[in-house]
C-alpha cells in the first residue's frame, strides 16, 4: 500500500525534532513498512530496540521488516524473542520466491549450508546457534568495487594474519576485533561473511534477537554460549549485527540489567572466560556513537572501518545481479543507471530493480511480456530515492563535534568529497 509522501515527510520531521519519542518512531516504521521501504523501517525499529530492547511492538515490526527483506533467519530470531516475552509473534509474511537473492551486495553461489548446534550446560539448554559451513566460500573477490574497504581490511586484519613473520617483525598484534560502521543497507554483513571466507573460517552471525531476553541473567548466558561455541568451532568468525543494541553506552541504558550484557561482552572479548585464539570477532552498526566506549578500547573493537554506499562499479554489479533472471532489453545501459544512482545503498539499488520490474510487469498484463527498459528505471527513480541521507545528516554532527582521536576522519573525508560539509 502506497503512503502519501507528504505524510511520511511530516512524520520524519517530527521524529527528527523529538528522537526520544519511541511510539512516534514505531508509527513511522510501520508506515514505511506498508510503503515497501523495509530497510528504512528496520533502521527506525533498531533505534527503538536500542533504547528499549523489550519493546514488543518494535520486535514484531522488526520481524516483519526482516521478512520483507528476505532475511528469514533474523525474522525467526525476532519471533523467538517475541514468544519469550509471552506475546504471539506476527504471522510470517507470505512472499513469492525471489528471482534473485535479496542481498544488498552481489551474491555468489548457492546459499551456504547451515548447521544447527545446541549446547547443553547442566540441565539448562543454550540457544540454538547457526554456524555457516565454509563451503561454498565467499571471499572479498565476490564484493564488487569498494576497493578502499577491501584495502583497509587487508592492511588491518588479513595481511598480518597471513604473514606471521612480518607481523612479528613489526610487532603487530591480532588481539581485538573489527567494527564495521556506516549507513544501513551497504553490505556490512556481506563483507563480514566474505572476510570469513578469506580466513577459511566458519561464519557465525548473531543478532540482537538471538541474545536479548526478558529474564534476568539470561542474555548474559546466551552471549557466553555464542563465544563458547565459536571457540570450539575455531577457526570461526563471530559476527554481531546491530552491536550498538548489545553494547549500548551504559549511560544511555534505561534498565540496569542492560549493563550486565555490556560487562559480559567485555569479559568475553578480553578472553577472561576462555582462550579466544582462532576466534575473530567482527561487528556492524549504523550508530557507532552509541557503542559503549569500553568496547572500543585496545584489545576489543579497536579497529573501525567505514563501509560507505557502493561505488559506481559496485552499483552496476548489483544491478546486473538483480536483473539476471528478469526479462530486460539486450542493450540495457547498466552503466548509465549506475551513474544516476549516486548515494544509493545496495538495498536501494535492489529495490530500484524490483520497482522497475513491477512497472514492466504492469505493462505486460495485456498479455504480451514487455522487458525492463531504461525508461522503466527512470520512472522508478522518481519513487525510489536514496535512503541514507538522514543517516548522513546525523553522522555529520558526530563527525564534526565528537571526533575524539580522529575516529571519524574517514567519514569526514567522505563528507568533504561529497561537499556535505
Amino acid at each position: 500500500m502506497a503512503i502519501d509522501s507528504t505524510v511520511l515527510a511530516s512524520i520524519r520531521q517530527l521524529v527528527e525534532q523529538d528522537p526520544s519519542n519511541l511510539p512516534l518512531k514505531l508509527h513511522l516504521a510501520e508506515l514505511l513498512l506498508s510503503d515497501g521501504q523495509a530497510t528504512a523501517a528496520q533502521e527506525h525499529v533498531g533505534a527503538v530496540l536500542s533504547a528499549d530492547p523489550a519493546n514488543v511492538t518494535a520486535i514484531q515490526l522488526a520481524a516483519r521488516a526482516a521478512e520483507a527483506l528476505g532475511d528469514d533467519s533474523r525474522a525467526a530470531g525476532y519471533r523467538r524473542l517475541a514468544a519469550s516475552l509471552g506475546v504471539a509473534p506476527p504471522d510470517p509474511v507470505e512472499t513469492p520466491e525471489p528471482s534473485s537473492p535479496p542481498h544488498d551486495m552481489v551474491p555468489a553461489g548457492p546459499k551456504p549450508e547451515r548447521v544447527a548446534l545446541r549446547l547443553v550446560e547442566g540441565n539448562k539448554p543454550d540457544p540454538t546457534i547457526d554456524v555457516e559451513s565454509p563451503e561454498p566460500v565467499v571471499t572479498l573477490q565476490d564484493v564488487a568495487g569498494m576497493e578502499p574497504v577491501k584495502r583497509r581490511l587487508h592492511l588491518a586484519f588479513l595481511a598480518p594474519l597471513r604473514n606471521p613473520e612480518l607481523r612479528r617483525s613489526f610487532g603487530k598484534t591480532l588481539r581485538g576485533g573489527l567494527l564495521l560502521y556506516g549507513p544501513p543497507g551497504c553490505g556490512k554483513t556481506f563483507i563480514a561473511r566474505a572476510t570469513a571466507g578469506e580466513l577459511g573460517a566458519r561464519f557465525m552471525p548473531v543478532g540482537i534477537a538471538d541474545v536479548l531476553d526478558m529474564w534476568l541473567g539470561e542474555s548474559e548466558h546466551k552471549l557466553k554460549a555464542f563465544f563458547e561455541t565459536a571457540r570450539r568451532q575455531a577457526p570461526s568468525v563471530l559476527f554481531f549485527d546491530e552491536v550498538d543494541a548489545l553494547g549500548r553506552k551504559r549511560s544511555l541504558l534505561r534498565h540496569s540489567a542492560g549493563s550486565g550484557v555490556v560487562s559480559q561482552f567485555l569479559s568475553e572479548l578480553d578472553g577472561l572466560q576462555g582462550d579466544n585464539r582462532g576466534v575473530f570477532v567482527l561487528a556492524a552498526t549504523n550508530h557507532p556513537w552509541d557503542v559503549d566506549s569500553a568496547l572500543r578500547r585496545p584489545g576489543r573493537f579497536d579497529r573501525m572501518l567505514l563501509v560507505l554506499p557502493p561505488d559506481t562499479a559496485a552499483r552496476e554489479a548489483i544491478l546486473r545481479a538483480h536483473c539476471r533472471d528478469r526479462p530486460v532489453v539486450p542493450d540495457l545501459d547498466f552503466a548509465s543507471i549506475a551513474a544516476a544512482t549516486e548515494d544509493y545503498s545496495g538495498a536501494d539499488v535492489a529495490h530500484l530493480c524490483e520497482s522497475a520490474a513491477e512497472l514492466a510487469l504492469e505493462e505486460s498484463l495485456s498479455g504480451t511480456i514487455r522487458p525492463v527498459t531504461f525508461a522503466h528505471f527512470k520512472r522508478a527513480m522518481k519513487d525510489v530515492r536514496p535512503s541514507i541521507r538522514s543517516w548522513l545528516e546525523t553522522a555529520k554532527n558526530h563527525a564534526l563535534f565528537a571526533n575524539d582521536g580522529g575516529v571519524y576522519d574517514d567519514l569526514l573525508d567522505y563528507l568533504r568529497a561529497r561537499r556535505l560539509i
